[in-house]
């Protein structure tokens, strides 16, 4: 009888012990969150970096593949300014696939995705490998231009849309707005 009274009373207490743990280290977790101000809608899981960065890199590939550095990260710089303005959705991804209704006709933030029903297809993964390390880049390590601080509209520079929106600069063969 020993025999089994020992083992069931040293289980018992791990059990505790590990409960006990969690609940202070739970507990002192939220203590730092609620005093650094973080609240749960401050986290980013993994998975949603990952989601953000792929929507980032096919954004920088599809409007900027053939472009240089200096060009690709402007693009990405137009796409994180915009979630982070209040004049677009927050989230990256929303930005990238936001569509509007002009006239009847539905017509989306960035061309290409309206093209091919929203799934184009990558035809170079050395140009879409650049473009993820650019999105790496400027969404995890916040590289930015300078120049491109205050910018949340380009095009390319063989069409005109006339928005009447005040010129930055340009980059490659794109113009960039305020």
């Amino acid at each position: 009888m020993e025999k089994i009274i020992k083992p069931i009373i040293l289980l018992v207490g791990f059990i505790l012990t590990v409960s006990v743990i969690q609940t202070v280290t739970a507990s002192k977790l939220d203590k730092l969150k609620e005093t650094a101000g973080i609240s749960s809608k401050d986290i980013v899981t993994i998975r949603d970096r990952e989601r953000q960065l792929d929507c980032l890199a096919k954004n920088i590939y599809f409007e900027s593949a053939s472009e240089p550095f200096e060009g690709k990260v402007a693009v990405a710089q137009v796409t994180m300014n915009r979630a982070a303005s209040g004049k677009f959705p927050s989230d990256v991804c929303a930005v990238v696939y936001q569509k509007n209704v002009v006239y009847e006709k539905v017509v989306c933030q960035f061309s290409w995705y309206c093209e091919n029903g929203g799934k184009p297809i990558i035809r170079s993964k050395e140009m879409y490998n650049e473009s993820y390390a650019v999105a790496k880049k400027v969404l995890l390590e916040n590289f930015r231009l300078d120049v491109m601080k205050d910018a949340l509209y380009y095009h390319a520079d063989y069409v005109n849309p006339r928005w009447g929106k005040q010129e930055i600069g340009k980059i490659g063969r794109h113009i960039f707005y305020k």
